[in-house]
């Protein structure tokens, strides 16, 4: 009987992955279908409602939106809770209510741009989410909670909301900026799109050792002494602190880094610069233009207006919706689990560090009329700190959420 219920939780979570990579190729082919819509609105007017291809696109984001919940549903069966306790459920959940909230954004404003943007950012949060163990392990004590559900996925929920005020930010700024200019504005805008290119190149590269099944096993001594095993899913750039290649026929590292450095993580990175570095130089050179050139025919038809709107009602709606988790129920729990609401972990500080900026930027928008163009390079910096939140904190500062990663 226990072989059997065994068998049955290992075939609910081969489904529910299968699901998670089928709502990725659904959430990729809408993309392209979001870029036609584009191309057919040309010369179209603009009160003649979504074309087609915005009709099929649309339709094709629910159904992997669909797909992705029902990975998140299968998953908890199999688990016993909900999939949010770690780096790789965390970021897939966060992934799926990204494209929920910009659902629902593209019925009130049908808005083929922010599709294409918005899942594009889907997608290489799903791809991050591939760096980290999948496995369905139990709960440790301080998050066996109901506040686990409550205080993480609605911090995920808010979030999502204020990602998709970077989105419009950055729609913004390449309809409003002279990218063919030299200046700052042109030149940290081209950095946003050098940025997004590197996390391009990292999908690219871990999807395309993922598919060749790549496996490198290094024994090695971590910073305690104690000799640990690392399985590398890329060829290892750099090795672990003495580490010793366990597998045959893979590259063995020239480098190895101290104990202190996850390795591991660290070769990741550096394939992902080079990945990354290659492929943008390599449409520099072929089209001779920057990024944000190449782009600006998305853009071309974009209300500034109306995508401020977009940017600003996402911080209005995704503000509170975070302080209630991220802040709020995030204290609750701490109150409950570690018996303080506050401590200072790395994790609470920069929670209260994106309540605070995310509170300047609706006080600047609404005392000191920041509207537009300073809006956007705030969505910016709001996205900027966000993602250091998700990764670095969770991966380098150590705390009481470590067990994340």
């Amino acid at each position: 009987m226990a072989k059997k219920v065994g068998k049955q939780m290992k075939d609910l979570v081969q489904l529910s992955s299968n699901l998670l990579e089928t709502a990725f190729i659904l959430y990729l082919i809408a993309t392209l279908f979001f870029g036609g819509g584009i191309r057919e609105n040309r010369g179209r007017d603009k009160n003649a409602g979504p074309n087609r291809w915005s009709k099929i696109a649309i339709f094709i984001t629910i159904l992997g939106f669909i797909s992705q919940l029902g990975y998140f549903i299968l998953r908890w069966i199999a688990g016993g809770h909900a999939p949010v306790s770690n780096m790789f459920e965390f970021t897939t959940f966060f992934g799926m209510m990204l494209v929920g909230a910009f659902i629902i954004i593209y019925f009130i404003y049908k808005l083929n741009t922010l599709g294409i943007f918005a899942l594009v950012v889907a997608m290489l949060l799903i791809a991050y989410a591939s760096m980290f163990p999948s496995d369905i392990s139990p709960l440790i004590p301080s998050l066996n909670s109901h506040w686990l559900y409550i205080h993480v996925t609605t911090a995920a929920i808010g979030q999502s909301i204020l990602i998709l005020s970077f989105v419009a930010g950055v729609i913004y700024l390449l309809k409003a900026v002279d990218t063919e200019a030299k200046g700052k504005r042109s030149f940290w805008l081209e950095a946003i799109m050098y940025t997004m290119i590197l996390a391009i190149g990292f999908m690219i590269v871990s999807t395309a050792f993922s598919m060749t099944h790549y496996k490198a096993d290094f024994n090695w001594i971590n910073k305690e002494g104690q000799e640990k095993v690392a399985s590398y899913a890329m060829p290892a750039l750099v090795g672990p602190h003495e580490g010793e290649l366990l597998t045959e026929n893979k590259l063995n590292p020239a480098i190895h880094m101290p104990a202190i450095i996850d390795a591991k993580r660290l070769n990741s990175v550096i394939w992902t610069l080079i990945t990354g570095t290659i492929l943008y130089w390599v449409i520099r050179l072929i089209c001779r233009k920057r990024i944000s050139t190449l782009l600006k025919p998305l853009v071309k038809k974009v209300n500034l207006d109306l995508i401020d709107e977009v940017g600003y009602r996402s911080v209005l709606i995704g503000f509170p919706v975070f302080t209630l988790g991220g802040l709020i129920f995030a204290m609750i729990w701490a109150q409950i689990a570690w018996t303080r609401f506050w401590g200072w972990d790395p994790k609470e500080v920069w929670a209260l560090i994106t309540f605070l900026f995310y509170a300047a930027f609706l006080h600047l928008r609404l005392s000191r009329g920041w509207h537009g163009e300073k809006s956007a390079w705030l969505a910016v910096i709001g996205f900027a700190i966000i993602m250091f939140n998700l990764i670095a904190v969770n991966l380098v500062l150590a705390g009481l959420h470590s067990y994340a990663a």
